[in-house]
């Protein structure tokens, strides 16, 4: 398949989040998640109009809605749940889960962050198939 529609290092397929503020959430996403700015577009008062972090092999982007009631809840696999799940909650986010085992052969935790938005972190087990 030709790839030369997106960027190299992108997925067809990138979360949007439209927050209150987009530095707060690129300094939570960097704490929790250990995500790499890859952009970030200005706007005329001085704030971040737009910006992109790479989390693993994925890009989660963002942009300032100021008024923005909108909830987002994006799944993120990660080697360590637990060791995850306690950063993001040192760095302001709430449980909604706590780390546990599921039948389905991933260990997953719930975060909600300062913003609203839902992120489920998830670890395959070993030995759980694919």
């Amino acid at each position: 398949m030709d790839e030369r529609y997106k960027p190299d290092g992108y997925n067809a397929v990138s979360p949007y989040l439209l927050v209150k503020d987009v530095r707060a959430m690129l300094d939570f996403l960097a704490h929790a998640f250990g995500a790499t700015e890859l952009r970030r577009q200005p706007d005329a008062d001085g704030g971040i109009r737009h910006a992109e972090v790479r989390i693993g092999d994925s890009v989660v982007m963002m942009g300032c809605r100021p008024g923005a009631e909108l909830i987002a809840s994006v799944h993120v696999y990660v080697e360590d749940v637990d060791r995850v799940y306690a950063r993001a909650l040192d760095h302001g986010a709430t449980s909604l889960s706590e780390p546990r085992d599921q039948p389905y052969g991933d260990r997953t935790a719930g975060v909600q962050d300062a913003q609203g938005n839902y992120w489920w972190i998830g670890t395959r087990l070993r030995g759980s198939g694919s």
